[in-house]
């Protein structure tokens, strides 16, 4: 999803002096082909939310309803948490050419054994596996960062910045499009064929690294996450209510479609997918958000994102009667889930002198708030209709807010 980003800027911008002298002989090397690295996260970045706007189509494969196949979407969320907690930290130790070409192969093998699956639950695993490998965008970004020339290094991450909320778009929009005039089966054999292509390109155009022998599990790093994150409050702070924004949005913006394509706006799926133009938003809140965030602080941005996150709830709320009121909510909520992306991200890097691993934490915990919220929206959509996905989301905000606000007043009267 969309956090890798934040973590590039953050650790491009910050001066670490034992990196000082690793960072002017990377940006002494030979450039990097910014437009593919760009167009190979916009696809791998895809493949997480692929299954959201087919959810519709692949119920009436399986003679199931929609609200009860909206499981599968909630899975993918899953598998990029987990991805993201075993394979995201081996950019630091092992060669990421290698990494980029294997994760890329295995991401696309899965995509291909989801367009053949038979049943939800051979398509879930599929899925599941097939977002676990959909990290390569973690193992770009950073990249990018360090080796970017120094006068132009925001410039080179806002371009793969673009690729990450285009391939979100790209997702929902494309899709729905392709799904509905060709079926489900086709979009995801066609992201096995794009992936695995772009990965392997990717991969042939980095650069060597060459990484000193490690010493130890290979997975080491994982046992230092719960130490490091109750070390720190204000990682904890960041943890929490990124997974509180990021549920929000992934309860209501993975089952649009089950609204969208329902009895009471009856859109075709390629319709529907088209509403996944309003993500472009994010685009242009990001770096105004980056802005405000050096200005004025982390927590002013956060608190001022979950403020547009609590309006836009009652807007999807009277979404589900008046389509502006959709319209007004896709806005708003993306603007929200940006900006606390961006302030929470760069509080979680800047708090620990060890960022790489506080960034794993940030963002697993992120994708599992996220992987939860949308696992439960999908029945209280079939028992309680629109208005049961809303509440989801809010209540998934007032546990993100409250969770934090409660630990921070403790450890004031402490």
């Amino acid at each position: 999803m969309p956090q890798t980003t934040v973590a590039a800027t953050a650790t491009a911008t910050r001066e670490d002096p034992p990196r000082t002298q690793a960072r002017t002989r990377a940006e002494q090397s030979p450039g990097l082909p910014l437009a593919l690295i760009a167009l190979c996260t916009a696809v791998t970045a895809a493949n997480i939310y692929l299954a959201a706007p087919l959810l519709p189509l692949i119920a009436h494969a399986f003679g199931s309803t929609p609200s009860g196949v909206a499981w599968v979407a909630s899975v993918a969320q899953f598998g990029y948490a987990a991805g993201l907690l075993f394979f995201a930290p081996l950019g630091d130790s092992l060669d990421r050419r290698r990494l980029v070409g294997v994760l890329s192969l295995v991401a696309a093998a899965a995509l291909a054994a989801g367009a053949a699956a038979t049943g939800t639950t051979a398509l879930a695993a599929a899925i599941l596996v097939a977002s676990a490998a959909t990290v390569v965008p973690q193992l770009l970004v950073p990249l990018v960062a360090a080796r970017a020339p120094a006068d132009r290094r925001a410039r080179h991450v806002a371009a793969v910045i673009s690729g990450l909320f285009v391939g979100i778009v790209a997702a929902r929009v494309l899709g729905g499009l392709i799904g509905q005039a060709y079926g489900w089966r086709v979009v995801l054999a066609g992201a096995a064929v794009l992936t695995a292509g772009l990965g392997l390109v990717t991969a042939y155009a980095l650069p060597r690294e060459d990484r000193p022998r490690r010493r130890g599990p290979v997975f080491a790093g994982l046992t230092a996450l719960p130490g490091l994150v109750r070390r720190s409050p204000d990682l904890w702070r960041a943890c929490v209510r990124q997974a509180g924004m990021f549920g929000a949005w992934s309860a209501l913006w993975t089952s649009l479609a089950l609204l969208l394509t329902g009895p009471r706006y009856g859109l075709s799926t390629a319709t529907a997918g088209l509403f996944g133009l309003f993500g472009l938003s994010a685009s242009a809140v990001a770096p105004l958000a980056g802005g405000l965030v050096d200005r004025l602080g982390a927590g002013k941005v956060v608190r001022s994102a979950y403020l547009l996150a609590a309006v836009c709830v009652p807007l999807f709320w009277l979404g589900g009667h008046a389509l502006a009121a959709l319209f007004a909510g896709a806005v708003v909520l993306h603007a929200g889930l940006v900006a606390s992306l961006v302030a929470n991200q760069t509080l979680a890097l800047t708090t620990t002198d060890t960022p790489a691993t506080a960034n794993t934490a940030y963002m697993v915990s992120s994708f599992a708030g996220g992987a939860i919220a949308s696992a439960l929206a999908g029945p209280a959509y079939g028992h309680w209709g629109w208005g049961g996905v809303c509440a989801v989301a809010g209540v998934w905000l007032l546990l993100g807010w409250a969770t934090t606000a409660v630990g921070a007043g403790r450890r004031v009267r402490r």
